[in-house]
């Protein structure tokens, strides 16, 4: 069963969300960040990219930039830019793209339930992010931003999220970057709150969407402060980190593609050749052409675009990594063909999310940055909780989730 328990949000007053909120600290990188803060000193950024706050060149992994993360958010809290409600409750957290709205609850799950499996990852965590994250929760003692989580379709909360969704929100705006609506409302009522706490008991599983990092990071805090705790009880809120769950069918998982800076010596009319071993490949012409279905791949090289379909007997079906087309692709024609065989570390290779477009692909390669690219159809949900209940790990760079969760909507304090 999963542990879930209400907190006391620490958030902006409604006046103040617009200025504080910001995109995840991991979506844009200092310069961005330090561009987009400007002059607003209001900014989450201050905290949650705080070497903005340095002059430019200073290492985000600086011992003086963790610690003015922690002076900011101190600061943050003297000034009343943000403040600590007064009852512990639930928080619902709506996301509105292209139309679609999905629906998440904030909630603070437990760290045994992460160390237990009962949370479940599909991906690799890298030590050197886990540390950096778990740094920033040690200094502010607080988790400053949420990890995405998913969980199985349940009727009795979503009616309680259409509820509250048919109330007035405690904020409601258009982010400037991303130009998604945001809305968040405040779950005060005990039957609401205890209605909430129970249907999480019944879910076997919730399950890692987006932030498998801030997940590991919080829970080895977690399991450090219970160390140091000589009276532990297992109560106390360093046992629980910050979370929005958003019903599995709900979410929108855009693909994930690739552009590769050289062939590996192959010419063009080569490497066409050696997809044929395991691909039927169709010259579509010069109009960017989208994957329509599962094992199909859009290749874009020397001005054309190419469908590849996967032949049978290149993939398992009863396998729930072995069907998976960043699999297909990853072992038949990055491995195999071109050679690069570590996605993580190969410089060779990098990674466009499918919000920019197949149409950015096409810039990359005819920019002569990059040499072709690979657009991908994305990963179901249910792909996801496949491969997360099978205890197996999804390839590198397999999923991107959109619209991402705006960063200082809530905060909680481990104390």
């Amino acid at each position: 069963m999963a542990i879930i328990k209400p907190f006391k949000g620490i958030r902006p007053p409604k006046e103040y969300v617009e200025r504080v909120e910001s995109r995840p600290y991991d979506v844009l990188d200092s310069d961005e960040a330090r561009a987009e803060a400007g002059d607003n000193e209001m900014s989450l950024y201050r905290i949650t990219k705080p070497e903005i706050n340095f002059p430019e060149g200073t290492s985000e992994y600086d011992p003086r930039v963790y610690e003015k993360a922690a002076e900011n958010f101190q600061m943050f809290q003297d000034k009343g830019w943000l403040v600590q409600d007064d009852k512990e409750q639930y928080y619902i957290y709506a996301q509105t793209m292209n139309g679609k709205t999905q629906y998440g609850l904030v909630v603070c799950a437990h760290c045994d339930d992460y160390a237990k499996g009962v949370i479940k990852k599909h991906e690799l965590t890298r030590r050197d992010k886990e540390e950096d994250r778990m740094k920033h929760v040690r200094v502010n003692n607080a988790n400053v931003e949420p990890v995405f989580f998913a969980y199985p379709d349940n009727t009795v909360l979503n009616e309680l999220l259409m509820r509250y969704a048919a109330t007035q929100p405690e904020y409601d705006f258009i982010a400037p970057i991303d130009g998604f609506r945001h809305q968040f409302w405040c779950v005060t009522d005990d039957a609401d709150i205890a209605l909430i706490t129970e249907e999480f008991r019944k879910m076997p599983s919730l399950y890692i969407a987006d932030g498998h990092h801030r997940s590991a990071a919080a829970a080895l805090v977690g399991a450090e402060k219970q160390k140091q705790n000589p009276n532990h009880r297992g109560d106390e809120e360093y046992n629980y980190f910050m979370a929005v769950c958003f019903q599995a069918s709900q979410l929108t998982i855009l693909d994930y593609n690739r552009v590769v800076k050289d062939l590996n010596g192959l010419t063009s009319e080569q490497f066409l050749d050696a997809l044929k071993k395991n691909f039927e490949v169709e010259d579509k012409g010069t109009d960017i052409y989208k994957p329509a279905k599962l094992h199909e791949f859009s290749l874009y090289l020397d001005g054309h675009w190419y469908a590849l379909n996967a032949k049978e007997g290149t993939y398992d079906n009863s396998d729930p990594i072995g069907v998976l087309d960043v699999d297909i692709s990853s072992r038949l024609i990055l491995d195999e063909i071109l050679q690069i065989s570590d996605l993580r570390s190969s410089n060779r290779i990098d990674f466009v999310g499918g919000l920019r477009g197949l149409g950015e692909l096409k810039r990359r390669v005819d920019s002569g940055e990059m040499r072709a690219a690979l657009a991908l159809y994305p990963v179901s949900m249910q792909q996801i909780m496949d491969i997360a209940d099978s205890g197996k790990i999804m390839p590198p760079k397999a999923t991107w989730f959109e619209p991402k969760l705006r960063s200082g909507l809530v905060i909680h304090k481990l104390v």
